[in-house]
Formats: structure tokens, sequence, C-alpha cells
């Protein structure tokens, strides 16, 4: 049941509140929890107020208390905080959930059932059928629910995509992604390693290992940016470490829409890389070039004339590029500073649709449920792919089957 409050008292609330916010998973030695709990706080928008942090109901209650979360606002697991958060008369208007991956959809269902928003990291869900089903219910309940493909929050890569989408690169021929990292180049799994032990593990990654760690987030920069649609691909995927359960290591041909073609390479095995994400995209007028590790800058070169740099707060940075920016060119804006974007817009997207009012235009770049879809999509197509040695494999949705539209869109 889908609650609802009174246009007017909830638009006087706006005004004067924080949004509540909850959080499954993200407990006690989580890295990507407290990421999210940091990005929610940053522009003061949120407070957390309930969580189900673990699958242990004592460090899910222990890590709540650290977290200064009441203990009749701790739960012992999302289920019970779905059902109960959903007849307070103060529940939460927002979820986050950064658990496994295998948890995502279970999660993100009962709370769209209990009438609250969802905030979810990728990849969406772990199959393409789940990843469907949580689309007829955004689509039933009416919520918003964001996907936290957090590098689409940084200002040059929104200014790329404007760019790309005014037509200065002309029609896009050659588009280029690597995300490549080095930290599972040997087997941390092994170890204990608790990020190693369920990112490796396919019950709880899906059936990608960098595939859906690393490669959904360059295959979602490819696609928001460049604006277009990956039609085909033709998929390798690697096991390099002895004993390892899923890939370590991808290499992917794109065929896009409108003839642009790509390559795609996501691995984890690559010693000298810690989060090297990279995207290149060519038109016939000119091209572009952003690197995660110096986010500041885009570099872009029209045909014929030396390369410009573009720098976030500059000149020749855009409207775009001030919305998701908080502080001054020259001073370095980063990978929490981009996480904290998607929150604020979602932030922005959540309280007009509990004032009943549109957004602001510019929130809405935050990726959302279609993303989701589309990730999948490229998980599932890219391990078919590889298994017929890397035969040509649609992303196309089948004729009769929900169709998923383009990355980027809400």
């Amino acid at each position: 049941m889908i609650m609802k409050a009174t246009a007017g008292s909830e638009q006087r609330l706006e005004a004067t509140r924080r949004l509540r916010l909850g959080m499954v998973g993200g407990g006690p030695g989580a890295f990507i929890g407290a990421v999210h709990r940091i990005a929610a706080r940053l522009d003061d928008r949120y407070e957390l107020v309930a969580a189900a942090l673990s699958s242990d109901p004592e460090r899910a209650r222990a890590g709540a208390a650290d977290l200064h979360i009441a203990p009749d606002r701790a739960y012992g697991s999302f289920i019970d905080m779905a059902r109960a958060e959903s007849k307070r008369p103060d529940p939460i208007d927002a979820v986050a959930i950064v658990t496994p991956n295998h948890l995502h959809y279970p999660a993100a269902k009962a709370f769209l059932e209990a009438g609250i928003h969802v905030i979810c990291d990728k990849p969406l869900t772990t199959t393409l059928p789940d990843a469907l089903d949580l689309t007829e219910t955004v689509r039933r309940t009416g919520l918003i629910f964001g996907l936290t493909h957090n590098y689409t929050g940084y200002p040059m890569v929104r200014q790329a995509r404007q760019m790309a989408a005014a037509g200065e690169l002309g029609t896009i021929r050659v588009v280029q992604v690597d995300y490549v990292q080095d930290w599972l180049t040997t087997p941390l799994e092994t170890t204990g390693h608790k990020q190693a032990v369920w990112r490796t593990d396919p019950a709880q990654s899906g059936p990608g290992g960098s595939l859906g760690d690393i490669g959904t987030h360059a295959y979602n920069l490819a696609c928001f940016v460049t604006g277009l649609e990956c039609q085909e691909i033709a998929a390798e995927l690697s096991t390099f470490v002895p004993g390892r359960r899923v890939d370590d290591n991808v290499q992917t041909l794109l065929r896009f829409n409108q003839g642009a073609r790509g390559m795609l390479w996501a691995t984890q095995v690559a010693p000298g890389n810690q989060n090297n994400l990279r995207l290149r995209a060519y038109g016939e007028k000119a091209g572009l070039e952003w690197r995660q590790e110096e986010p500041n800058g885009l570099l872009f070169s029209r045909f014929g004339q030396p390369p410009e740099l573009i720098l976030r707060g500059g000149p020749a940075a855009t409207a775009v590029a001030a919305h998701a920016s908080r502080v001054p060119g020259g001073h370095p804006e980063g990978y929490l500073e981009a996480f904290a974007q998607l929150y604020t817009d979602l932030a922005e997207q959540i309280s007009a649709h509990i004032a009943g009012r549109q957004p602001d235009p510019s929130s809405l770049l935050v990726p959302g449920i279609a993303d989701g879809v589309a990730g999948m999509r490229f998980i599932s197509a890219a391990v078919e792919s590889s298994r017929r040695n890397s035969a040509w494999v649609s992303l196309l949705p089948s004729p009769g089957s929900a169709a998923t539209p383009r990355a980027g869109s809400d």
C-alpha cells in the first residue's frame, strides 16, 4: 500500500526538515556504506534515522548504535524494517540499499511495496527477470528509484554529455571506455577479505565478477555521455587467478546505434592501476576524454586544432557542470562529491514527489530503473557471448518483452 500525506502539510514540511533516510547493509567493515552515508549528508538533505545494517541481527543493532540510530529503529532484517517503517507516523522517506548484489532485488521490492522511495547501489539485480519485475514495481507504485552509478555525478562528465548532445563532437564514430584496477591480482578472497569474498562469490555477486562490479560502471558511463544505445556486443570473460569462480577480466566490442563502434575493457588484475576509469569518444568533428583519477578536467579536441583542457570552475565550464560543483575552480572535487550529487538530485526528486510538484529539471540526470535494466542486459549478453566463443549477442529487448529506455533516462 502506498502512503500519501496531504499536499499542504508535506509542502510545509519540505521547507523545514531533512528527508528521513534508512539504510540496508553497509554495517561495520563495509566500505560502500560509509560512502553512501557521507554522500547523503554532504549537502545536508538527509538524516539517517533507521537501518538494517547486517544480516546478523546483533551486528546490525550494534552498528546502528554506533551511528546514533534509536534502538527502536535498529532492525534485524530489511523485511522487518520495511514493515515497521511503513506503519510509523514518521516513516523514512527513502532507503539506501548498499548490500551485496543478491539482496538488491528483494530489499528494493520490499520497500517499494511499503511505499518508500529507493536509492540502490549497482548493479540493479543479479538476473534480468528480477530487473524487469522491479521495473514493473517502480511503474506501478510511481515512486522514485535512483541507481548509484556515481560517476554520472561528476561535473565534467555531465558537461561531456551536454557537449555530445549539442553536437559538438558531430556524429560519434568511436567510443573507448576502460575501467582498470589491480586489487584482485592475487587470490585476496582466500584471506577472508570481506569485500573480496562476496565480490568473487557468484551466489552474492551474480554471474559477473569484474563485469558486474566495474564493467557495468564503464558501460553506463559510455552510454550516459554519448547518448548512444548499444545494440550488440561480443565479449570475452577471463579468469586469470586460479580457483576464482567469477571473471576478473572482460574485453568487449560494442556496436551502437547510428553506426558508432566501441570497445570496453574492465579488469581487476592489472598491476599499477587503482581506479583507472577512462572514457574517450570521437566524432566527425571532435573528440573528448575524461579520467576519473583526474576528474576536474575534460580534454576536448576539435579536428585540426590544439586540444583544449576544460576545467571545472573555469571559463569554459557550463551551467550543468556548475550545478554539480560545490567549491570554486582550483579546489579539487572528486569521488565523494560526485556520489553526493546523486543523493542531492534524488533529494530534489523525492521532495518534489512528496509536495506534488515538478522537480528542478537539473536534478533529472540521476540513473534510474531503466539504466539498471540496461546494465543487466549488458551483463547477461556478455556472459552469453563469452560462452559462445565471443559471438555477437543482441542487447535489444525481444519482441513482447519490456523495452529498455536509453541509458540516462528516468
